[in-house]
């Protein structure tokens, strides 16, 4: 497949770099924030310029020439990386300032390249902000537009002036002679876990590049980043989400809606990485985090992260284990995996991992099969009574997948004692091979016009 064009977006901090990102591409994805520095990792999505024509958008962090800050020293390096690989750059600047000093040195960083570049001047719509246009000639740029991406004034002069320095032409997207159109299903991994347990680490490693911003002070990742990584045939969306603290821990404004985009990440899905660190005992904030990915039925694999810091014996393993079961007795099913984000230990492992619970999760199986599985757990174990009344299953039929979903069809408009729930599911999961996935089971009342149960087929 054709490499895409990639434009990146390029400023001093809080110029409006995440603003703009998020009016191009439609949805709010970067988090937004007048504190410089919110972003701090390249962010990057895919969106269509005139005519249809697709490019690859990137989001940068402000960008300090010099600086001796750990965090802003990363950033500068991000972003001089996002410079290198991109074929035009939007450099913004904040037309209500005024041109400043730090927008001279970033101009001179950016004619380096000697690479196209667009000048936005941003947030005129700001009162007297169109009286300093004109200055930003100043820093040598021929092509200046002014915009405001809060408001979107401007973007189809910034849209057409892209299209028309990239050199592109809708021809190019035709199918003889454009990118692939693929219908592949994209999976979804979040990796997660608490603070500066190795997340970016992680990615790091399994990209197998330094693409996201790495450093021993919690709290790095603000924005969740996500990337698109193919393996065997499958592709995988991975995201890095920021760590999540206890809410009492949580004072930030930023942190707390990088929180909320951690939460969201989850919900959206298919396989979840919990990282838990090795040098540590699982923590209560650990089975927090896990238990809400389990609470969404979301596949779950826990990988013990540092495990190269650990010292073993014939024995680690097995306590590590049993610790673990301890503290989230809910995630039975869930694969363990001891990883070094660091030196790269089982890393490997990972995806074949992901794959396997996608296969189990995505598994279809016959009414007629879960009807025959029905009756021999209901025979071996009874469901307890109800108000002293017999609770029947009439029969059980398969509603979904990711997460395999079933609805048993009851007498009752309550659900059996959740100590029986847990029953079926443990049966189902041993009857049909299912021990590494979560399996959610709906009860519903049989009503007057439903039949006893579908025929078998013959």
């Amino acid at each position: 497949m054709p490499r895409l064009p990639i434009v990146a977006l390029i400023g001093r901090p809080n110029v409006g770099k995440s603003t703009l990102f998020n009016r191009l591409i439609r949805k709010r994805l970067a988090i937004v924030n007048n504190t410089p520095g919110v972003t701090r990792d390249r962010i990057f999505h895919e969106i269509e310029l005139d005519d249809g024509i697709p490019v690859l958008l990137t989001d940068t962090g402000g960008l300090e020439p010099t600086t001796s800050d750990i965090i802003l020293a990363q950033m500068r390096e991000q972003t001089l990386r996002a410079l290198s690989d991109a074929d035009l750059i939007i450099m913004l600047v904040d037309a209500q300032e005024g041109v400043t000093a730090m927008d001279s040195e970033v101009a001179d960083v950016i004619r380096r390249t000697n690479k196209p570049v667009i000048l936005a001047a941003n947030k005129v719509d700001i009162k007297g902000a169109v009286h300093n246009i004109s200055d930003f000639y100043g820093l040598g740029f021929e092509h200046m537009i002014p915009i405001s991406s809060a408001h979107g004034e401007g973007m189809a002069e910034l849209r057409e002036t892209a299209v028309r320095l990239l050199g592109l032409t809708p021809r190019e997207t035709e199918p003889e002679t454009g990118r692939e159109i693929s219908t592949e299903r994209e999976y979804r991994i979040s990796i997660i876990g608490k603070p500066n347990v190795g997340k970016s680490s992680l990615l790091n490693r399994m990209l197998g590049d330094e693409r996201v911003l790495v450093s021993e002070i919690p709290g790095t990742t603000r924005d969740a980043i996500d990337v698109t990584l193919r393996h065997h045939g499958t592709t995988f969306r991975i995201v890095d989400t920021a760590g999540i603290r206890r809410r009492s821990k949580v004072h930030d404004v930023v942190e707390k809606v990088s929180v909320i985009q951690a939460q969201r990440n989850i919900e959206q899905s298919d396989v979840v990485l919990m990282l838990v660190d090795s040098s540590e005992d699982p923590s209560l904030q650990d089975a927090n985090i896990s238990g809400y990915a389990h609470n969404l039925n979301k596949n779950v694999i826990i990988l013990f992260n540092k495990w190269d810091l650990v010292e073993k014996d014939n024995t680690t393993v097995k306590k590590y284990e049993e610790q673990l079961r301890l503290r989230m007795k809910f995630l039975k099913y869930a694969p363990i995996l001891f990883i070094s984000a660091r030196t790269g230990q089982r890393v490997s492992r990972i995806l074949p991992l992901v794959q396997e619970q996608i296969r189990l999760s995505t598994t279809k199986l016959q009414t007629a099969r879960l009807n025959r599985f029905i009756e021999d757990a209901t025979k071996k174990h009874r469901p307890p009574l109800q108000k002293g009344r017999t609770f029947k299953i009439y029969y059980m039929t398969q509603t979904g997948t990711l997460p395999l979903s079933f609805a048993l069809f009851t007498n009752s408009n309550t659900p059996p004692h959740f100590s029986y729930q847990r029953y079926l599911e443990n049966e189902l999961r041993n009857a049909f091979n299912l021990q590494q996935v979560p399996v959610k089971l709906s009860y519903r009342a049989r009503t007057r016009h439903e039949t006893s149960r579908p025929k078998r087929k013959k």
